[in-house]
């Protein structure tokens, strides 16, 4: 007896079924995990004071937090542009002895306790640091406690974003077209303006945006290095942190705030994060 195989389009459609079959052992931990995630923030919805938000969020000390967080992280955001893009094209574009190391130093931060990160910037910048000494015997120019303070705080923690996200796209962007550039008589500098810089726009724009979200929520680097005094280095996190032990339901609104802030940033990157299929 002959057995004929059924047709192309049952075998496809009984494949696209098997792989659908979620196993039970991997369903329950995985809705375990999404209801973890998940609840802490529903439970910020539903606690919010929705009728007394508007009075939580019009207080002088609540704008004054929110304008110096979006300056102070656009001004970080500013500083890792300035200084990031060019150490993502020197780590993506070049080679030299420990460049391994090098991307390990600069991808540090990322692991390492913000508190700490404000504690290192405090012993190379303070007063009595090794450049804060020579910067206050030169200069006057004192950093920590004051808002430039903030600013590096949040670009010590935030640069480290855009740079893998710059050095990605560089990675990913043909070489060819700035070896063309170079055949036509552009040299290298002109080639990374006028060419790279496009083909890597898309990245340097995630990176940027990234970075911003980063240095807008930054807390340990911050409270350590510039303090928090009201209306000169008291961002948003520090203000939420001071709610708390006064008022909780002010410490709510607030972080109504920075959780909208986190949802427009992920909106943002939905084309390079969430358009998976």
């Amino acid at each position: 007896m002959t057995v004929t195989a059924p047709p192309a389009p049952a075998r496809s459609a009984r494949r696209r079924r098997q792989r659908q079959r979620i196993p039970y052992a991997l369903l329950l931990p995985a809705l375990l995990g999404l209801a973890f995630l998940v609840l802490p923030l529903v439970g910020l919805l539903v606690r919010a004071p929705w009728s007394a938000l508007p009075e939580q969020l019009s207080s002088p000390e609540v704008w004054q937090a929110l304008k110096l967080s979006l300056i102070s992280a656009t001004a970080a955001t500013a500083v890792s542009l300035v200084l990031g893009v060019p150490l993502a094209w020197l780590l993506a574009r070049t080679t030299f002895p420990g460049r391994r190391f090098i991307r390990a130093l600069v991808t540090l931060p990322l692991v390492l306790p913000p508190v700490v990160g404000g504690v290192a910037l405090l012993l190379v910048l303070g007063r009595n640091g090794i450049v804060g000494r020579w910067l206050d015997s030169a200069f006057g120019l004192t950093l920590p406690f004051t808002t430039p303070g903030v600013v590096l705080a949040e670009a010590f923690v935030a640069m480290p974003f855009l740079v893998i996200s710059v050095e990605g796209a560089l990675r990913a962007a043909d070489p060819r077209y700035e070896e063309a550039a170079a055949t036509l008589g552009a040299s290298r500098l002109t080639a990374f303006r006028r060419v790279t810089l496009p083909l890597v726009a898309p990245g340097i724009g995630a990176g940027a945006v990234l970075a911003w979200a980063r240095a807008l929520g930054e807390f340990g680097a911050t409270i350590t290095f510039a303090g928090n005094f009201p209306g000169r280095t008291q961002t948003m996190p520090l203000a939420v942190y001071l709610a708390m032990e006064s008022d909780p339901e002010a410490a709510i609104a607030l972080s109504l705030v920075l959780l909208a802030v986190s949802v427009a940033v992920l909106a943002g990157l939905r084309d390079r994060w969430l358009s998976a299929p």
